[in-house]
């Protein structure tokens, strides 16, 4: 599952998810955030339009941190930098 939010992508590998007992990402999205990530059927899911995503998320990144640090490490967010390749390019770091 994956979703976005301002201008970060929320990538969530529900095969990971399996198992899970601690839920810790939606515990630090209902913590940190504004909730938006919610549990379903034994896994995070997310509610509303991608616009309403979009609006709601905080780009906190708790989720993430949470489920690395206390769950399953399912979660990936990716954040896109505007002009990073060509800097990385430029100075021999790609």
């Amino acid at each position: 599952m994956e979703f976005s939010e301002r201008t970060i992508k929320v990538i969530i590998d529900d095969a990971k998810c399996e198992g899970c007992t601690t839920y810790a990402c939606v515990e630090a999205c209902k913590t940190y955030s504004r909730g938006i990530l919610v549990l379903k059927d034994g896994k995070p899911a997310v509610e509303g339009t991608p616009e309403e995503l979009a609006r709601k998320g905080t780009e906190c990144f708790a989720c993430e941190y949470e489920c690395w640090f206390r769950g399953n490490s399912a979660i990936t967010i990716e954040v896109p930098i505007e002009g990073l390749a060509d800097y990385r390019k430029k100075h021999g770091t790609e």
